[in-house]
């Protein structure tokens, strides 16, 4: 019974992980996606792409990875990729998040979880590579089917995007391939700017 109950009250806790917003927005509505609806879209992306990975893998670790990677956002909030400053103390801050919300766990699953997430933030293996390559790509479509609204809002040019975006090719060389030519229509549209306006 005590086991069941950390299990729950683990449960319990991530359902705060739909009241963490994102910077990207969802197509259909004029608001940004919270933490759940992102995993939930890569968990999808991983079973319909997995094909794509560079490498063999194991989709039920990257279906695990991709479910758990922002758990730490509950406590460490959601930093947004661009911000130089905040991303300064992220690794410290979801660290101690990832250390607390884990341990509400049984002692295997905190250390299964715990495991999972730092393989996923370090992304040498084959999963983790091509779970960081989903989790770069997602916002990405997102943003390119708004019109690079987050990126405007934020004044993100195509120098900083394509940086932010190229180890994607480490999970898949296809999904990168897919990705450099998007980014290639959007800056002639115009959707991404090339550099960061001086007025």
């Amino acid at each position: 019974m005590e086991r069941l109950l950390q299990q729950l009250n683990f449960i319990i806790e991530i359902d705060k992980l739909k009241n963490i917003y994102r910077q990207t927005y969802v197509l259909h509505e004029n608001r940004k996606e919270n933490d759940s609806e992102h995993s939930w879209h890569l968990a999808m992306m991983a079973v319909i792409l997995s094909e794509y990975s560079n490498n063999s893998i194991d989709i039920l670790k990257v279906i695990k990875m991709v479910l758990i990677h922002d758990i730490v956002e509950i406590d460490a909030g959601d930093t947004f990729c661009y911000d130089v400053e905040l991303n300064k103390t992220k690794a410290q801050r979801e660290k101690q998040a990832a250390t607390r919300l884990f341990g509400l766990l049984p002692e295997e699953q905190k250390i299964e979880f715990m495991d999972l997430w730092n393989e996923f933030e370090l992304m040498e293996s084959n999963e983790a590579k091509f779970a960081a390559a989903l989790d770069r790509m997602q916002p990405l479509l997102l943003n390119i089917q708004k019109n690079g609204l987050s990126w405007a809002e934020h004044e993100v040019t195509y120098p900083q995007i394509y940086k932010r975006n190229k180890h994607i090719q480490n999970g898949s060389l296809k999904l990168w391939e897919y990705v450099k030519n998007l980014l290639d229509d959007c800056l002639k549209q115009g959707i991404i700017k090339n550099k960061i306006s001086l007025l």
